[in-house]
């Protein structure tokens, strides 16, 4: 049979079918900045959503959909970790300031997957420099990508 008889998707109806956003098999730590992006987000997507409902917007429909579904589902399994109380060692939730072999300083702040943003100095915990970085101290030594930084303060 020719291509040229079969019915394609029209419009909206390639959008009906988006493919659900991955959720880390990691346990949803949050902090309490990280706990209050998500309830935000939340907020800002039902306002889209009925927005798109409204509109018959079919392609947003479905992406609202799609991250209501996501951010549900990240609301739901938050595990919200209070500011650690004790800076000597490196938690969940710590600032930690690390001095690399060339002497360039960087600062992190260890948080929940989904606050994330290495641009902003914000690492999720299960990366490679969280997971070398936790249980150290001030003066320990790390590898930290490609050299070795020395965590040289704790907040």
């Amino acid at each position: 049979m020719s291509s040229a008889f079969v019915k394609e998707p029209e419009g909206g109806e390639a959008f009906e079918d988006l493919p659900d956003r991955p959720i880390s098999p990691h346990p949803n730590f949050v902090t309490p900045e990280g706990l209050a992006l998500i309830e935000a987000e939340l907020e800002r997507l039902h306002r889209e959503h009925a927005a798109a409902l409204e509109a018959d917007d079919k392609p947003n429909i479905a992406r609202t959909s799609r991250d209501l579904r996501y951010w549900t589902a990240r609301r739901n399994s938050a595990q919200l970790v209070p500011p650690p109380a004790d800076c000597s060692e490196v938690h969940f939730g710590s600032t930690v300031t690390i001095e690399r072999q060339d002497g360039r300083r960087q600062t992190f702040r260890i948080v929940g997957e989904d606050e994330a943003d290495p641009t902003k100095g914000k690492i999720s915990y299960v990366s490679p420099v969280a997971r070398a970085l936790t249980g150290k101290r001030v003066g320990d030594v790390v590898q930290a990508g490609a050299s070795e930084a020395e965590i040289v303060a704790i907040a």
